[in-house]
């Protein structure tokens, strides 16, 4: 039985990426899921909606529990998912689409500096 061929490329992906891309493929993971639950809420698909919201809130709670605390910036960077969770868990009791973008917002702008820190460090390597 032959497997998805887009299943075995991002297998692939995931497989070959630094840990730095895997942080950047998470935001990407969250971001798509939040997207999904937008469009659950404008459809009335209630349980659509709560299922994307979660996945989009284990991510962001999965990159909180990896947080380095040696690092004076986990504390901002935790202060910041705990603001995306609370959006999050928000958008989802109340199936709002505005708190949702305010989460999305959240969201995107820490991918916008994690790339920036991978372009800094040259793809998370410690630079000389």
């Amino acid at each position: 039985m032959q497997k998805n061929p887009y299943a075995q490329y991002r297998n692939s992906q995931v497989m070959t990426a630094s840990p730095a891309e895997l942080v950047l493929m998470l935001y990407d993971g969250a971001i798509k899921f939040v997207n999904i639950a937008h469009d659950a809420i404008e459809k009335k698909e209630i349980e659509k909606a709560n299922t994307n919201i979660q996945k989009a809130s284990n991510i962001i709670e999965e990159l909180q529990g990896t947080l380095n605390r040696k690092y004076a910036v986990a504390e901002d960077f935790d202060n910041v998912y705990k603001y995306i969770r609370d959006r999050l868990l928000w958008a989802n009791v109340r199936k709002d689409n505005e708190i949702l973008q305010q989460a999305k917002d959240a969201i995107e702008q820490m991918r916008e500096t994690w790339k920036e820190v991978m372009r800094v460090t040259k793809n998370g390597q410690k630079v000389s």
